[in-house]
């Protein structure tokens, strides 16, 4: 059973930066991976993707601010966000899928951006 635990959360000035990181445990495969937000009364939406060939996208509302990595050897995938604005604050979630079709969500974390 796959198990994805978020860390990183937390308050930061509109403008600054945050760093989350999502670890993945109970396989060894190389899995696709995601963060996903949600916003107090809206729905979840997909705000990056890495798939299993470490290729990369994010949606364009972030494009140029925030970016998704991966470290293959931690089995850890971080999300950069910079310049952030009071519109990215959400829950942030990871996601992650194997070619099974199998997913899996991590706990969330909470990213507030306010002054």
């Amino acid at each position: 059973q796959v198990q994805l635990v978020e860390s990183g959360g937390g308050l930061v000035q509109p403008g600054g930066s945050l760093r989350l990181s999502c670890v993945a445990s109970g396989t060894s495969a190389m899995l696709s991976m995601g963060w996903y937000r949600q916003a107090p009364g809206k729905q979840r939406e997909l705000v990056a993707y890495i798939d299993n060939r470490d290729m990369t996208n994010v949606v364009d509302s972030v494009k140029g601010r925030f970016t998704i990595s991966r470290d293959g050897a931690k089995n850890t995938i971080y999300l950069q966000m910079d310049m952030m604005k009071p519109e990215d604050t959400a829950v942030y979630y990871c996601a992650a899928d194997n070619i099974a079709g199998d997913y899996w969500w991590g706990q969330g974390t909470p990213v507030i951006v306010s002054s």
